[in-house]
């Protein structure tokens, strides 16, 4: 019995740190990486935020930013942009370039030809991924293809106590796996190793896009052009066709003529289909007719 309480004890320990079993396993490798960063300032140019460049000794940070601009041409800005990204050694994870019909109108220049007038707008929303270390001159090419900037900003936000807590929770977890592999072999021990190892697989994961985010920057960019543009496009004058079909005498009478012989038949069946009451009513009618010649000669006689 004693035995049994000591090793129930020893199990609710080791559940309560498999919460976060392993967790700070890739801090302790990729995430070291970050943990001795360059203290040396960037040179930062006059067209583009501090922020982007930014580096303070013993901090991390992920970098991200946001940038509304107008342009002359945004398919043209769209493709400088795509380029300058993969020059820099980024990659485009979303572009969805569409037009914005304000308004169309039809105008018929002859018989056959007629202008499609279309009033519209284009615009683009992007979002691409760029080394951080990158992010400033990405941002001073976007900057070159503006005409006028609606809003820009930019994020620096600290994790430097997020890969601490990795590394400490890695430490702790390690000593939790060491625990369970303690423990004797049976069901409740390998329902706590495999949650364990969920645990842990979920941490990496998280470790995996920690690390991710610290190597690449997103930048959401929506641009769009300031006035309306206009598209001629030359379309058939679909109101001629329309009247040189719209009537045709000879067909019309003879599919009327078709109709009417159709309408006939159609007329001597119903006829036929309600025979039972045409007899009934064609003998009310005959026996009211001779009732009514029967009264006056009854008349007569009386007179």
């Amino acid at each position: 019995m004693k035995t049994t309480y000591i090793t129930l004890s020893l199990s609710a320990v080791l559940l309560l740190g498999i919460y976060s079993c392993k967790k700070g396993e890739v801090a302790t490798t990729d995430l070291d990486a970050y943990a001795t960063s360059d203290t040396t300032a960037a040179v930062v140019s006059d067209s583009i935020s501090s922020v982007a460049s930014m580096k303070v000794k013993d901090k991390q940070f992920i970098k991200t930013g946001d940038v509304s601009m107008e342009v002359k041409d945004v398919y043209n800005a769209t493709i400088a942009i795509e380029k300058s990204v993969q020059e820099l050694g980024g990659f485009v994870t979303n572009s969805n370039l569409q037009s914005n019909v304000v308004s169309e109108s039809t105008y018929n220049t002859s018989n056959e030809e007629a202008m499609l007038v279309k009033k519209y707008q284009t615009e683009n929303t992007m979002q691409v991924r760029i080394p951080t270390e990158k992010l400033g001159d990405l941002l001073t090419a976007i900057n070159a293809n503006k005409l006028f900037l609606n809003s820009r900003s930019i994020n620096a936000e600290d994790v430097t106590a997020n890969i601490k807590y990795s590394e400490l929770e890695g430490k702790r977890n390690q000593k939790t796996a060491e625990n369970i592999s303690k423990l004797k072999t049976n069901k409740d021990k390998v329902t706590l190793d495999n949650e364990n190892m969920s645990e842990g697989n979920l941490q990496k994961l998280q470790s995996m896009n920690m690390t991710d985010d610290l190597k690449y920057s997103t930048v959401d960019i929506y641009i769009k052009e300031p006035q309306l543009r206009i598209a001629e496009i030359a379309v058939t004058n679909t109101t001629s066709i329309d009247n040189k079909y719209k009537y045709n005498f000879i067909y019309d009478a003879k599919d009327g003529f078709i109709y009417g012989f159709y309408l006939i038949q159609r007329i001597i069946v119903a006829l036929i289909n309600i025979w039972p009451i045409l007899l009934i009513a064609a003998a009310l009618i005959y026996f009211l007719k001779k009732r009514k010649t029967s009264k006056p000669e009854h008349s007569k006689i009386q007179e």
